[in-house]
């Protein structure tokens, strides 16, 4: 939870996130809204001292509140940073908040002694093994998907270096379908299984660290490979602990936790035998009962809490039986997806590429039309993949026009994108006005356009397309556009493609080339598009288009043949890139331009080869180097951040003038130590 903090919760970049006041917020509650900057940043000191409190047992059930209010309220302020393992640490943060973790080796064992090395209910453990079981179980459930199954949902991940081991046997093609895909849906729907028995746990600690140890390589996904790895002990008998310590040298039991009797617990039930021992007849022994404290009432029967905290447990687990799959009643936040990304432990499931988006407002006063920098108000994307945030997106907008004198104006998103390697595909309708346009949390989005499953087959089509252009050339990109019926696709052509064509895969389209030329195409027929110029690719077919573009950057190409010419010809030489670089600055007979491009070429030449002359180790070092410095200076960001917000509510001055000081300052500090 700490380190979590300071990296994916955001600590280290609270002021970008929350320090522009003109930014757009996609909330789960529209009444949400951050704090000033400052005082989010004070938020995040709060939940800081909170998982410090959890950590060590101090003050326990304030630190777990405290931790926990702050966690949701941040976690609900954005629905654009959602994903499911943000949502498995506020589930476990307030679990935590119910049990009684702090009875052995923490602080607040030490204060209250009548709780020291006490008995912990079997329902504590019972709730945490269910929920990291849930996570395996139902990600596995949500893998028998057609999409991944066949390999199309995280497509070209072998050809990380973690994958390396497999080549020997298998193909890049292979790795990806049997390794990713196939392994992950089978280590997913058994681990949780694996891990429950005694037999099958070893199994389960080999194939499922190996797992979460990849993902921590391959994946961006902050503590969660680490968190997993963390909870695998939970499977284990609970005196593993214990049994550890006592084998440490006499040496470390000072700072060991205490090898006193386990006392007995409120929280717990016991039998009457053990309630009341002085029944027990002369030599009758029981080991296993527990020395009772004299302030600890025993109970036999259960009790109010015993009570509340079973039906709290059967009411949260079947919440997390049923939450997963409960799109069927939220309804208008069911995309082309279902749900909100973040509880339906989806992972991995679906993965989106962007293409295209154009935001045009049309003031509904003058009919005057304009287009909007889709990044204008926020950076994030995530936004246009789901109809709600459209909407969120839409309004704040209309918003923060009014400063532009823009009052009256109709606002319309086109977003093509492509789920699971499909063609790239208008998401939502381009001619609805998304500010008077219905939306109702538990009814289908009307204007959402309907993900095109009957092209899905085109994909091992469109792969050997694909890999066919790429061995042929480095310098081409390709498209593969799917549109409806009696819509149209406008688009534009840079300069430096000059070799642009479009080809017909599918259905009819008529191609518009700057309002002066119309060319009808049809299935498999082709045509050079001008670079330099817009056009419109209009659908006129009754079933919809498929399409497309092959894009050539005919001045990349031309000077990696210029630069391919002039290696060789320094070779015969026997000259160097920077001796000839040299030689145009001396003669001062090139522009800028080319000679940074010469410059970065080879400074790029001489990386790569450092790096072929690197050992494994030096590969290792250098690696590993890199991994601390980015964790120290999140760190020191934070600690940044925290004093310029502390002395931003003092003084009143501007936090941001103060992150401003303090790091002109470093880089001065840097300089100095430089020279």
């Amino acid at each position: 939870m700490v380190l979590d903090l300071l990296q994916e919760r955001g600590l280290s970049s609270v002021d970008g996130r929350f320090g522009e006041a003109t930014e757009c917020r996609f909330p789960l509650l529209d009444f949400l809204k951050p704090l000033p900057v400052e005082w989010m940043c004070m938020v995040y000191v709060a939940m800081l001292c909170g998982a410090f409190g959890i950590l060590f047992g101090c003050f326990y059930r304030l630190s777990c509140l405290v931790f926990v209010t702050g966690y949701w309220y941040i976690f609900l302020l954005d629905k654009t940073a959602w994903n499911n393992h943000s949502y498995l640490y506020g589930l476990v943060g307030t679990q935590l908040l119910f049990m009684d973790a702090n009875r052995y080796w923490s602080l607040d064992g030490l204060r209250r002694p009548h709780i020291r090395n006490a008995q912990v209910p079997l329902w504590n453990y019972t709730l945490l093994r269910t929920q990291i079981f849930l996570v395996y179980f139902l990600a596995g459930l949500k893998k028998i998907d057609r999409d991944w199954i066949t390999g199309h949902s995280m497509s070209f991940l072998s050809g990380h270096w973690v994958f390396d081991p497999f080549r020997f046997v298998l193909t890049d093609d292979q790795i990806d379908l049997i390794i990713v895909h196939l392994g992950g849906l089978t280590l997913d729907l058994t681990m949780g299984y694996l891990l429950f028995f005694d037999a099958t746990r070893p199994y389960a600690f080999f194939f499922g660290g190996s797992f979460h140890l990849m993902n921590s390589q391959i994946f961006s996904i902050g503590m969660f490979p680490w968190t997993m790895l963390a909870t695998m002990p939970l499977f284990c008998y609970v005196d593993w602990p214990r049994k550890l310590f006592c084998k440490f040298p006499n040496c470390f039991q000072k700072v060991l936790p205490l090898d006193t009797p386990i006392q007995s617990s409120e929280h717990c039930l016991y039998s009457k035998e053990q309630v009341k021992p002085e029944r027990k007849t002369k030599g009758d022994s029981d080991s296993s009962v527990p020395v009772t404290h004299s302030k600890v009432s025993l109970h036999s029967r259960a009790q109010g809490y015993h009570k509340v905290a079973a039906m709290g447990m059967v009411v949260y687990i079947l919440s997390q039986l049923f939450l997963p799959y409960s799109h069927f009643l939220t309804r208008g936040y069911n995309n082309w997806t279902n749900g909100l990304y973040g509880y339906s432990w989806d992972m991995m499931v679906h993965s989106w590429s962007t293409q295209h988006l154009r935001i045009t407002y049309v003031s509904k006063d003058t009919g005057d039309q304009g287009y909007l920098n889709p990044e204008a108000f926020t950076v994030d994307k995530r936004w246009a993949s789901h109809s709600d945030m459209v909407l969120q997106h839409a309004k704040c907008i209309s918003e923060r026009l009014v400063t532009y004198n823009l009052t009256n104006v109709a606002l319309y998103f086109d977003i093509w994108k492509s789920l699971n390697n499909r063609f790239q595909q208008r998401m939502f309708d381009p001619r609805v006005d998304i500010l008077t346009a219905e939306w109702h949390p538990f009814k289908p989005t009307p204007w959402l356009l309907p993900l095109l499953t009957g092209l899905s087959d085109w994909r091992a089509k469109l792969k050997e397309i694909e890999h066919e252009l790429f061995n042929s050339t480095n310098h081409t990109d390709i498209v593969f556009v799917a549109d409806f019926p009696g819509l149209y696709l406008e688009n534009f052509v840079q300069e430096d493609f000059k070799n642009t064509s479009i080809t017909v895969l599918k259905g009819s389209v008529m191609v518009e080339v700057d309002g002066k030329k119309n060319v009808t195409l049809k299935e498999g027929e082709k045509m050079q598009l001008p670079p330099g110029e817009f056009h419109n690719v209009h659908t006129i077919s009754d079933v919809p288009s498929c399409y497309m573009y092959l894009f050539v950057n005919t001045s990349q190409e031309e000077w990696s043949q210029h630069f391919d010419e002039l290696r060789e010809k320094l070779d015969k030489e026997n000259k160097t890139l920077d001796n000839y670089i040299a030689e145009l600055e001396a003669a001062n007979s090139t522009d800028e331009y080319t000679l940074q491009r010469y410059k970065d070429a080879a400074q790029y030449s001489k990386d790569s080869q450092s790096d072929r002359n690197q050992t494994t180790w030096q590969l290792f070092e250098k690696n590993t180097k890199a991994f601390w410095a980015k964790k120290f200076d999140k760190l020191r960001m934070s600690f940044i951040l925290i004093r310029a917000a502390v002395q931003s509510i003092i003084t009143g001055r501007p936090m941001n003038s103060i992150v401003d000081d303090a790091l002109a300052a470093i880089i001065e500090d840097s300089k100095e130590d430089t020279v």
